[in-house]
């Protein structure tokens, strides 16, 4: 029932939204020049990886030695609406298409986070990762990390097409309000892989600390 549901809604959606993307594309293309989408690979269902589509919203800009500036840097007024009223996110509606992704799910994060997840966090990838989800109508990128995979995973184990229909509404009205959304989420968050990293290599510091004070006690 779900992947008919996601079929029936994003294809009238994107019936209907046609012109809507067709103007965002050509706008795209006058303002940050060519290439209109964003293709990146992302952990879908059980972790495979697929190309998820999104519209631009950063330059090409470069450094002197040809490297990208940093995402802020790229990001242009433009872009920083597209990323606030969540339109760059509108071609995902062909991952929904595809069964790639569903309308509701846990969002698909990066690949590189995938061996830092906990045990009981990898179950977000139990289902479809989603246009929208649980945690996404709860705060978004200003949820720290280990509350929003909590709530994503709260999420896998509380499915169904009521809490879809909810989520739904709950977005549209996230989105009309702008509630929650950081135009660059590099300066509301950290990212998930360095964040764990760190905290790992504390306790391992810590725990080496420890041992070696209780040594210390055992020699007096």
């Amino acid at each position: 029932m779900k992947r008919l549901f996601d079929l029936i809604v994003s294809v009238l959606l994107l019936f209907l939204l046609a012109p809507l993307l067709t103007a965002l594309a050509w706008l795209i293309r006058n303002q940050l020049g060519r290439g209109v989408l964003f293709r990146q690979q992302r952990p879908g269902l059980h972790g495979r990886p697929f190309a998820i589509l999104k519209f631009r919203t950063m330059t090409d800009a470069r450094d002197a030695a040809g490297y990208l500036l940093p995402d802020g840097a790229r990001l242009t007024p433009f872009g920083a609406f597209l990323r606030q009223s969540s339109l760059d996110e509108l071609p995902e509606l062909f991952n929904v298409l595809k069964g790639e992704m569903s309308l509701v799910g846990p969002r698909p994060l990066l690949m590189r986070y995938l061996p830092y997840y906990t045990a009981r966090e990898r179950r977000r990838h139990d289902v479809r990762p989603g246009i929208t989800g649980w945690a996404q109508v709860h705060g978004r990128n200003f949820l720290p990390w280990n509350a929003r995979l909590a709530l994503d995973v709260w999420y896998v184990e509380h499915q169904s097409i009521i809490l879809d229909l909810k989520i739904l509404l709950l977005t549209v009205r996230a989105v009309l309000s702008r509630q929650g959304a950081a135009a660059n989420p590099d300066e509301v968050e950290t990212d998930l892989d360095q964040e764990r990293y760190a905290r790992m290599h504390k306790n391992i510091h810590s725990g080496d600390a420890l041992q070696t004070n209780a040594g210390l006690g055992g020699t007096r």
